[in-house]
């Protein structure tokens, strides 16, 4: 059993770091959150979490939290995350996803903070030609967003090699769904997950569901995706920080994924039965870019970690994100009134 260590979480307020702070506090970790709200939002952090806001290229302030809360590993979600946002405001990712993780690495070698855990992506990959994708697979960014997270992965790569800092890079395929619970979910106005507005939709939030592409080379011409939920990822966090914890010598690189896809029309029909209405379907072109299938080779987690992933089942993902979007559209009524 590991015994538990301060962690800081880096945009512990937003859609997966959330999980991942509940994963921490739940087993027991003392955890503290920066975030600058940009995206995230302040009720989904638990009471009792050190909450400090503002931002991770603030080294004075990193500092500071370093000193008053005396952290000992880093989980670092923060972040922008929109691919075609990242193709028309490339500075942006690279000055977000890039640069401000070269300042949170500073900060943390400065401190002699020993373990990092950094939200990677799918993405590194670009537009590969294997289905599954293992982890040793080309690694070639179609778009900034990839490319920035990668750059990060090779920098902590490098700095690991300088300083005694461990890490864990975790490269997400589709994060969905919400905490169980339904203590936080995805929260952020205008998402792009695709369960996420299809959950939207069905509840009247939006008129349709775009389909982007029907020509893949798949069984039903749309485009297929591994879906994981994000609770089992927030548990795959936790797992490869105790990893970094009783082997300091190693770092690590993970898919995060359950090894299986599901068409878009797969996900749709899924959401139909779930909520017993019939989403609007609009086929439109295909987006540029998308590959036909983005699918995890998952074996190098399962043989490294004790990951034994509870939610990979499609509709209780569904599930959990509708529950989690009807709180959300409560807890906004209210806000109103």
């Amino acid at each position: 059993m590991t015994t538990p260590i301060p962690v800081l979480v880096t945009g512990g307020a937003g859609f997966i770091g959330s999980h991942a702070v509940l994963a921490l506090t739940d087993a027991g970790w003392p955890v503290t959150v920066i975030d600058n709200l940009s995206t995230g939002f302040r009720f989904a952090i638990p009471e009792g979490v050190n909450f400090y806001e503002g931002d991770i290229g603030d080294q004075d302030l990193l500092a500071q939290i370093f000193a008053e809360q005396g952290c000992k590993a880093i989980m670092h979600f923060a972040g922008s995350i929109i691919v075609p946002e990242s193709v028309t405001d490339p500075l942006k990712y690279y000055r977000n996803n890039t640069v401000k993780t070269q300042a949170l690495l500073e900060a943390a070698v400065r401190a002699e903070i020993p373990h990092f855990i950094f939200s990677s992506t799918a993405a590194t990959y670009g537009v590969p030609e294997v289905s599954p994708i293992d982890e040793e697979c080309p690694k070639e960014p179609i778009n900034p967003y990839g490319m920035s997270k990668l750059m990060s992965e090779r920098m902590l790569a490098d700095v690991s090699k300088a300083h005694p800092l461990n890490f864990g890079a975790l490269r997400y395929f589709n994060v969905a769904g919400a905490d169980p619970l339904c203590r936080t979910g995805q929260s952020t106005a205008g998402a792009t997950h695709l369960i996420k507005v299809a959950v939207e939709a069905a509840l009247g939030k939006r008129d349709h569901v775009g389909v982007f592409g029907t020509d893949f080379d798949t069984p039903d011409g749309t485009g297929v995706r591994d879906y994981i939920h994000v609770s089992d990822l927030a548990a795959a966090h936790l797992l490869a920080l105790e990893a970094l914890i009783e082997q300091p010598t190693r770092s690590l690189t993970l898919n995060c994924g359950y090894g299986r896809g599901f068409s878009v029309l797969e996900v749709l029909d899924a959401v139909d039965r779930v909520t017993n209405r019939k989403i609007d379907r609009r086929m439109e072109e295909r987006r540029a870019g998308d590959p036909a299938a983005l699918v995890s080779d998952n074996s190098r987690i399962k043989s490294i970690l004790p990951w034994e992933p509870r939610y990979d089942d499609l509709p209780v993902i569904v599930e959990h994100a509708l529950a989690w979007e009807r709180k959300l559209t409560t807890m906004r009524a209210k806000s109103e009134d």
